[in-house]
């Protein structure tokens, strides 16, 4: 497996940073993660837009094109010979002092990451726990910042962990449902499909964005709206989205099964349009 790393691609084994780099220092850094499907890089666009997006909300200048990102990426891709694989495009603030001002750091770090993984938390239905952990306020640290910094979601997933669930769900500041330690999620109750508007601590998803499309297309009502762990708890069905996981069905939440831990219709009939348009809704490798 090549790694590209700043100009060059390497053997996994001799791909390292300094251990000055801010991005392992203080988690100085933003990434994407992103997938190919049978040789089509879904949704590279938007992936590579939101990346600038947060570099620029960090002050991170990243000293290199969209263009020339992108081609990073199909090149990963490219010299593994993959078809299927996850992505991991990473840009720190690079090498500095010891010190936090980003001024030390001259030049930014890139590396990028590519390898087979099936969805993270399987296909066969999810637990999942209401961490006691609640989501970073936007006044905190905007989630529409996609950066290094995920101490948030990873104290979270420790205690799911602990509970011998897969997942944990995050409330924000105001008790409201968020996210989880890193997807979208959805309730559907009578038909309508209910999820978190992205401005209220959410990050705002490309999987959740495409699925909320189809759901759409599909003739289903999509309402953003602030949800309560009650709205989760009554759901005819429940499931998260995101590039890792994904489309997952939750089976039970806090002890509550949902939908007798089936994947209830709509969830699977949206799972099936999903993975149909991924295979071409993208920019291909090949």
């Amino acid at each position: 497996m090549k790694i590209y790393l700043n100009g060059e691609f390497v053997e996994k084994e001799q791909a390292k940073i300094s251990v000055y780099d801010h991005g392992l220092l203080y988690g100085d850094g933003v990434f994407e993660g992103i997938r190919v499907y049978d040789g089509v890089i879904f949704k590279l666009k938007e992936h590579i837009d939101r990346l600038f997006d947060s570099a620029t909300s960090l002050q991170m200048d990243i000293q290199t094109s969209k263009d020339e990102i992108s081609k990073i990426v199909i090149d990963t891709i490219r010299i593994n010979e993959l078809n299927n694989a996850y992505i991991r495009l990473v840009i720190t603030r690079g090498v500095g002092d010891l010190g936090l001002d980003p001024r030390k750091c001259p030049k930014p770090t890139i590396f990028c990451i590519a390898e087979p993984m099936n969805p993270l938390l399987g296909e066969d239905g999810i637990k999942v726990i209401t961490s006691s952990i609640r989501r970073l306020p936007v006044d905190v640290l905007n989630p529409a910042v996609k950066s290094l910094n995920y101490l948030n979601s990873i104290l979270a997933k420790i205690q799911a962990n602990y509970a011998g669930c897969d997942e944990a769900f995050l409330l924000d500041s105001e008790g409201y449902v968020a996210e989880g330690t890193g997807d979208n999620i959805f309730v559907i109750k009578n038909g309508k499909i209910k999820t978190p508007p992205v401005s209220s601590s959410v990050l705002k998803g490309i999987t959740r964005d495409a699925v909320v499309d189809l759901a759409k297309e599909q003739g289903y009502e999509i309402i953003e709206e602030k949800l309560t762990l009650h709205d989760l708890y009554v759901a005819d069905e429940l499931f998260i989205t995101g590039t890792a996981a994904e489309l997952a069905h939750v089976v039970e939440i806090d002890g509550r099964v949902i939908n007798n831990r089936e994947m209830g219709v709509i969830t699977k009939k949206l799972s099936e349009e999903f993975k149909k348009i991924r295979k071409i809704m993208g920019t291909k490798v090949y």
